[in-house]
């Protein structure tokens, strides 16, 4: 049987219904040991059923898988904690462990998805992408500083709104601007040149913004970001050129593989960080709203202000307002903080995508007929391979 196909997308669902209602049955005979796991199966049956749709719920998979994610690093938080003293090698060993790696291998499969033509294409469009670019690295930073200094937070996961808005955009962007239809081949260049700068303008921006908060050792950072970031999608970009594009499978394989990456350190985080999140989790869920809210209405209004088109500015407005979440929570666990500084980006990557999300397909329904003055069916016309994988 395709597992894409309607019935099995339908038998999910039903499967969420049937969790969701044994949840409320439990909340009502105050059964609270079932609460927490009939909540953690609905979010997957939910999650499972928007991965096998043919339609419009399939676009909101990868933010359903997050949420879920979530939910069972909550609900389920002992299991992910330490690895099981049986295990060889990692046996008895805390499972953050495996957040660098695990970051690396996702920024490698962002690499693969990259090409030179990236790179270059902004000799085409080089006023939109400097604009975009400017509106990246001073925008959510400065939002995520006067929000750091307005919610009463602990200071520790203060600054991770600081982090998380002076990270780069990531591959979420590209997605969502596909499905919004608008430039695609501008969000990716965009996506990469960001990617490349952060390790200069990141550890810069938060020695700025967050000195006060966090100790931060520049050229540390510099050095952590550059493992982490930069040498694997230079790594990715060589694999594009040797293999990737010769291998046309792995245009589905390498965003699952970075997909399944994003939601390992999601339910990890959580699972470290739980005790602190159900301290701070209303309140920091609003400084997220806030966060990403502000990004996607100013990127647009100051690509507005500046004389580009609506295409270009949905476009810009989009990257501004997701964010490379992934990284942020990997930065936070070099610096040796996932429990504090990695939980903002871990709940901020569920907020941006679901706004994303509906921003997205609400442009959809309602294009634009320009993009710099060409028609908007040239806009599509270079949209890469790749992020249609994404958005499938």
């Amino acid at each position: 049987m395709n597992p894409d196909s309607p019935l099995i997308s339908r038998l999910f669902l039903g499967l969420a219904l049937t969790c969701a209602i044994a949840l409320v049955g439990a909340w009502v005979a105050a059964e609270t040991t079932w609460i927490g796991p009939a909540l953690a199966a609905s979010c997957l049956s939910f999650s499972l059923a928007a991965s096998t749709d043919r339609g419009r719920l399939r676009e909101l998979a990868f933010t359903v898988w997050i949420v879920a994610g979530v939910v069972v690093g909550m609900v389920f938080s002992r299991w992910f904690i330490t690895f099981p003293a049986a295990w060889p090698v990692l046996g008895g060993s805390e499972m953050s462990v495996v957040f660098i790696p695990v970051l690396q291998l996702i920024m490698f499969a962002m690499g693969t998805t990259l090409s030179l033509g990236d790179f270059t294409r902004v000799f085409k469009m080089p006023t939109g992408v400097l604009i975009g670019l400017v509106c990246q690295f001073t925008i959510m930073p400065l939002i995520g500083f006067a929000l750091a200094h307005s919610f009463g937070l602990p200071v520790e996961i203060a600054a991770g709104l600081v982090l998380v808005g002076c990270s780069p955009s990531g591959l979420a962007s590209n997605v969502m601007a596909f499905i919004a239809r608008a430039d695609v081949a501008m969000s990716v260049t965009m996506t990469a040149f960001s990617t490349l700068l952060a390790p200069v303008l990141t550890p810069l921006l938060m020695k700025l913004l967050a000195g006060e908060m966090v100790t931060i050792d520049v050229v540390a950072m510099m050095w952590s970001m550059t493992k982490i970031v930069l040498l694997p999608v230079l790594a990715g970009l060589v694999f594009h050129h040797l293999v990737y594009r010769r291998q046309k499978w792995m245009e589905r394989v390498m965003p699952l593989i970075s997909m399944l990456g994003i939601l390992i350190m999601t339910v990890l985080t959580v699972a470290v960080g739980r005790d602190k999140l159900m301290q701070v989790g209303p309140l920091l869920i609003v400084a997220c709203v806030i966060h990403s809210s502000a990004g996607f209405g100013l990127g647009y209004v100051v690509c507005r202000l500046l004389g580009r088109d609506a295409l270009t500015c949905r476009t810009i407005a989009l990257e501004v307002g997701l964010q490379n979440a992934g990284m942020a929570t990997g930065l936070a666990k070099s610096l040796g903080k996932v429990a504090t500084l990695g939980l903002v980006p871990i709940v901020f990557g569920p907020v941006m995508n679901l706004i994303g999300s509906v921003l997205a397909n609400w442009w959809r329904g309602h294009p634009t007929d320009t993009n710099g003055g060409a028609p908007l069916a040239a806009a599509g016309a270079e949209q890469p391979a790749t992020t249609e994988s994404w958005a499938r």
